[in-house]
């Protein structure tokens, strides 16, 4: 009888990427590979190119990706994967290409009952006025593009000479401008659909943007935030609702503003978000008890299992 030789997949963590957050990819995939090593044979790729790995072999490796941005959150990496036959952590290529623009998850959340704030979108090549934007969404505004993560392009608007000063920044790609929601930022992470701590975020300056994020003391984080049972359940139920509808599995981080007045508006879904000890996703995650060693096993297991199913499949 022939002896087959299982051997344990080895968890391959992607890092680095092309995209303008490489620097952020980096710092969580030094972070993750470090958790994950404890629980599971580990090692670390450094991605420079829209390119799998040489050295990647579907019949040994399982991906837990933490490339931020293009091609590693827009569906790109993970079509790659797919076609190689590499199982992998997080959301497959369609989700992941869907929730990379705003517009669209702002779309599919609507679906569920899941609100976002008034907005008009708008390409480079095919700008809006400035009379056009302030008669329909007044003139405190949010400018972003569509498709990139970490408040990479993002301008706070007071004013049309602020308006102007903006539009005339945009040279290239596709942009939503939004009417401004003054209130709470949320954000929440779900895994396995399932809605887990909120975590209130309140940077010093205000505006939630690059350097709120990655500025040592210049954001303030409460975890779980300090909120009433039933609005803790709604944003809850909204962020599992967001997810849903966006098709994500395994994990996500889903973001809102919350407005004692007018309640909760999606922001965006994040499929590969921060992923250091003191990110949103494990600070949502150490509400409910999980710290980041934990949460890390959570976050690639159903890729494992995935792996594990498809390999009983193949030796039946």
């Amino acid at each position: 009888m022939e002896r087959r030789i299982v051997t344990e997949p080895i968890i391959a963590v992607f890092a680095g990427g092309v995209s303008s957050e490489r620097e952020v990819s980096l710092g969580s995939g030094a972070a993750s590979a470090h958790a994950l090593s404890r629980h599971f044979p580990t090692k670390f790729f450094d991605i420079t190119s829209e390119a799998l790995p040489a050295e990647l072999d579907p019949k040994r490796h399982v991906v837990f990706s933490t490339l931020h941005g293009t091609f590693g959150e827009d569906g790109g990496m993970q079509r790659l994967l797919d076609t190689a036959g590499v199982h992998y952590a997080g959301c497959d290529a369609a989700s992941s290409a869907l929730t990379m623009d705003k517009v669209l998850t702002k779309r599919a959340a609507a679906t569920r009952g899941v609100a976002g704030a008034l907005d008009l979108v708008f390409s480079a090549a095919k700008k809006l006025s400035a009379d056009e934007i302030l008669l329909k969404l007044g003139d405190q505004l949010v400018l972003k593009p569509t498709d990139q993560g970490s408040s990479v392009g993002l301008h706070i608007i007071v004013g049309r000479a602020e308006l102007e000063k903006a539009l005339a920044t945009v040279k290239s790609g596709n942009w939503i401008i939004e009417q401004r929601i003054f209130g709470r930022e949320l954000s929440v992470g779900v895994l396995n659909g399932h809605a887990m701590g909120v975590v209130e975020i309140k940077p010093k300056s205000g505006v939630y943007d690059f350097s709120s994020k990655y500025t040592k003391g210049m954001t303030e984080y409460r975890a779980p935030a300090p909120m009433s049972d039933e609005q803790t359940a709604q944003a809850c139920k909204a962020a599992e609702a967001a997810y849903a509808a966006c098709g994500c599995r395994d994990y996500a981080r889903v973001d809102f503003i919350f407005s004692e007045k007018n309640g909760l508006f999606l922001l965006e879904i994040n499929t590969l978000p921060g992923m250091k000890e003191t990110s949103l996703l494990p600070m949502s995650a150490k509400c409910e008890g999980l710290d980041f060693s934990a949460l890390v096993r959570e976050l690639v297991l159903p890729a494992l299992k995935r792996f594990s199913a498809a390999k009983a499949q193949q030796l039946a």
